[in-house]
Formats: structure tokens, sequence, C-alpha cells
């Protein structure tokens, strides 16, 4: 079993060894981290599907494209959840891990092994967690 909270860390200088083009879907409704997300996944070669913030916009995504993997925030803005995306991603088979600032372990079922995102993160947390996720594809 995958463990749920990623927190290995990847030496500095080092280039990530993933997959090049790796398409990756990025749900986050703050924008500050979601282009921290976008540049981040950038410069370790992946292609960005996003970044949305909502969920409509999330599901609208999901209809005209498939992602290899996707990053979701828990809590968005308005009182929404990402789970019913992370719910439309495991429907298609696409793996995905949840990005969250609240404690490990607070994931609602049936999503609570699903690896997570601490926020505030770093980049070799980052890459961690694609490593991880786009493995299960």
């Amino acid at each position: 079993m995958m463990a749920n909270h990623m927190n290995a860390i990847t030496p500095l200088g080092t280039t990530p060894k993933l997959p090049r083009g790796l398409r990756v879907m990025v749900l986050e409704d703050e924008a500050i981290i979601a282009m921290l997300l976008e540049d981040m996944l950038a410069e370790m070669g992946c292609e960005v599907m996003g970044p949305v913030s909502d969920v409509s916009a999330a599901l609208n995504l999901l209809e005209a494209e498939t992602p290899q993997m996707a990053l979701l925030d828990v809590n968005l803005s308005h009182g929404q959840s990402s789970y019913k995306v992370a719910e439309a991603l495991a429907g298609r088979g696409v793996p995905f891990a949840f990005v969250t600032g609240h404690a490990p372990g607070g994931l609602q079922a049936p999503f609570t092994d699903r690896p997570t995102l601490q926020k505030p993160f770093h980049l070799a947390a980052l890459v961690d967690v694609v490593r991880a996720v786009s493995s299960e594809a």
C-alpha cells in the first residue's frame, strides 16, 4: 500500500526522472498556488491541463481531454470540495493525488488511501507525489 503522505526528499540539483510531457490536470482555487504548481510541473517537463479553480471547470476539462494524472485541491471556494472530480477521475482510471493544507488522514471515504501533497510544499515533495501517482497509470 502506498504511503498516504509523501515526504521523501529529492536531492537538490538533480533532474526529476519523470515521463516527459506527462499531462497533469490541476484543480486549485488559490491563484498563487495554482501558478506555483503550474510552474513547478512545467519545470519537471509536464504538460499542465488548466489550472482550473472549480468543480464545474474541472469536469468540463475532463470532457474535452483525459489527463494522465491529476492534482486536486481538496477544499475549494464557495464550500466546494474536489471529491466529485475525484470520482470522475477514478471512474476513468486516471490516477490522482489530493493537495491539502489539512493534516494527513483528513480525506473522505473512499479516498482515504490516496496520496496527498501537504501545503506548503517544496519542489521535492511535488516530484515525489507526481512520481508515485504517475507510476499507478
